[in-house]
């Protein structure tokens, strides 16, 4: 089992928190009225102990984040906007669309925050289908959204994936498999980064048979969501936000966003453009079968939420070989996947 005793530094790839909030705003505020009884109330149902106070609550941004790869209009996620570089790396690898850090050549990020911002980016993407009446329509449509345009540039290799690929997705907030066509695309055969095939040939090329990724421990996960609950900045203002978080070189690195989906995301690009070697991702959700997927393909050994997974993300991660472990609450974590490890 992993069972680390040592102390872990908590880092914020890129900004701090209060930088983060200042530069791109992941919380806005917003005054609202809340209704509630006493609890010292015997009677909480009576008209005569409802209390109301007008209160300012702070509410997580929630964008619509454009991608655009080589010019071609790729997909629009609902996410949160920061951190924008990992969550584009890691959608393309969990599309399938790279499979190495540098085959993104180069990248952008546009916030299109007025009109003028918003006229530019229809005049440079050439759509013929958008004439003066159209944008003004837009404008009025888009005033309630936050978007961000994230410009990438593949390499010719993967431009003639997207080219075979090519769809236009609109993926919700809760939804990873949005826009998606076709149950082979949907539901993908992962038996290339299969950890049991990934374990025989590295036996194959070592000649050691007894390399396995050990479970980790409860003790360690405990410690772990502890971690988690005091450095989800976002989460704690909001109460909205999914995360992603890992362990590596006894640090905590974590990803926030509105999607959990997304959350994973990010750290997969993050561990892309590092090149960490990690043995244990965290999520602070449900374990459905897109992150399962994800994780999978991302040769993440161990897969742990705080909530349940679905019959299908066990089944999917008994099949490639990837540890799943739910409920971690409280004092107590349930392992669906690998029992004979632990």
């Amino acid at each position: 089992m992993i069972d680390k005793s040592t102390s872990t530094k908590i880092v914020t790839p890129e900004l701090s928190n209060d930088e983060r909030l200042s530069e791109t705003p992941l919380a806005r505020s917003h005054l609202a009225q809340k209704h509630h009884y006493p609890s010292v109330s015997n009677n909480p149902t009576h008209d005569s102990y409802l209390q109301i106070e007008s209160q300012t609550t702070s509410l997580a941004v929630e964008a619509a984040v454009s991608i655009i790869i080589n010019g071609i209009h790729y997909a629009v996620l609902m996410a949160s906007p920061h951190q924008l570089e990992y969550l584009a790396v890691g959608f393309l690898f969990s599309e399938g669309l790279i499979q190495y850090s540098h085959e993104l050549l180069d990248w952008e990020v546009t916030h299109l925050a007025d009109i003028a911002s918003y006229q530019k980016f229809a005049q440079d993407s050439n759509d013929e289908s958008l004439d003066s009446v159209s944008i003004e329509q837009s404008l009025e449509q888009f005033q309630d959204y936050d978007i961000y345009v994230v410009e990438l540039v593949l390499s010719q290799r993967c431009h003639q994936r997207i080219q075979a690929q090519k769809r236009q997705l609109a993926g919700r907030t809760g939804c990873g498999m949005c826009g998606i066509t076709g149950l082979t695309q949907a539901l993908p055969n992962l038996s290339a980064y299969s950890q049991d095939r990934l374990q025989y040939e590295h036996n194959q090329q070592t000649g050691i048979d007894d390399i396995q990724t050990a479970a980790p421990s409860l003790d360690y996960l405990l410690a772990l969501r502890q971690q988690v609950d005091a450095a989800q900045h976002t989460h704690q203002l909001t109460g909205a936000v999914h995360a992603a978080a890992t362990i590596h070189n006894q640090q905590l690195y974590l990803f926030e966003d509105v999607g959990r989906h997304n959350a994973l995301d990010k750290l997969i690009g993050w561990q892309l453009r590092q090149k960490a070697d990690i043995s244990c991702v965290l999520m602070t959700s449900r374990l459905s079968i897109e992150l399962v997927q994800k994780s999978v393909r991302s040769q993440i050994p161990w897969l742990v939420g705080m909530s349940a997974p679905t019959s299908t993300a066990v089944r999917v991660a008994e099949r490639y070989g990837l540890g799943l472990a739910g409920f971690l609450r409280d004092n107590r974590v349930t392992y669906y996947t690998k029992q004979d490890n632990i």
